[in-house]
């Protein structure tokens, strides 16, 4: 039984700044502070599980967008976090935004990081999903050689999403599969994928990121850090020693989840969200 999603009919629209066109959807109730969610490494909007989408934008007024060089946008890809985090404020600014609340998943987390430090003023709230601070963090695991090497193959598969985001057990390849599926009503239609220079870039900008550890407690604003016992990409004791480290932050650990557990628990974390930008 196909059940569809309202984020599947949102329109892609575009927005031309001096450096990039940028391809977004909006989504969800007029009104309010916008949240803008912020991409994983390799990401695409079309890669955001609509499952999660519709649960924001039943309440809220969501933003997916490609930052420049990536997926639906033009113009040059950021080789470093920094870039990133300029190609986002690139984007705000463009739609005339003032005040907008940030969701970072995956190196999209560090990027909302970078935004916020550079534009206190920009950012009301903040999620933190399947990421941390960076950086000398202590006694962080680091990632896995097989991991790097799945995640930066030229192209993925499902088997390769399954092991980088979900659990290897029965039911956690079940999610996977389950989100992957809801996946494909929009990847049918646009195919999107990051080029191998965008790829590159994003590569260097993993590679070099020098972390915010030592800037961890300049974050005053309200923070939701979230992520899964499971994530062999960024792994939870980074979300765990970051919470303690943060000022005014609440943290939500998925015992049964990965790097995944946004879409694998696609309802419940979508609460949490919800009630914590309240």
């Amino acid at each position: 039984m196909t059940t569809t999603y309202a984020a599947d009919q949102a329109e892609t629209r575009y927005v031309t700044s001096a450096t990039a066109t940028y391809g977004y959807r909006r989504m969800g109730p007029a009104g309010g502070v916008p949240l803008v969610m912020v991409l994983r490494f390799r990401g695409t909007i079309d890669y955001w599980d609509p499952a999660l989408l519709d649960v924001l934008a039943a309440e809220r007024d969501v933003i997916v967008f490609d930052n420049r060089g990536l997926g639906h946008s033009t113009g040059e890809p950021a080789d470093s976090v920094e870039g990133l985090a300029e190609g986002v404020i690139d984007f705000l600014d463009g739609l005339g935004l003032r005040e907008v609340d940030l969701l970072g998943w995956s190196l999209g987390g560090y990027v909302s990081q970078g935004v916020t430090l550079r534009r206190p003023d920009l950012v009301r709230r903040l999620v933190i999903a399947g990421s941390g601070p960076g950086g000398a963090i202590p006694d962080m695991p680091r990632m896995s050689e097989k991991t790097w090497l799945t995640a930066t193959k030229p192209e993925n598969v499902d088997d390769d999403f399954l092991y980088l985001f979900f659990p290897e057990d029965e039911a956690g390849r079940a999610a996977g599969l389950r989100s992957l599926r809801r996946l494909d009503a929009r990847l049918s239609e646009t195919k999107a994928s990051v080029t191998p220079a965008a790829l590159a870039a994003q590569m260097r900008a993993a590679a070099t990121f020098g972390g915010y550890w030592d800037r961890v407690e300049e974050l005053t604003l309200p923070i939701l850090v979230a992520n899964g016992a499971h994530d062999v990409m960024i792994d939870a004791w980074g979300s765990w020693v970051m919470s303690q480290k943060l000022p005014n932050s609440k943290l939500v650990i998925y015992g049964d989840a990965g790097h995944g557990f946004l879409f694998q628990h696609a309802a419940d974390f979508g609460r949490e969200v919800l009630a914590f930008l309240r």
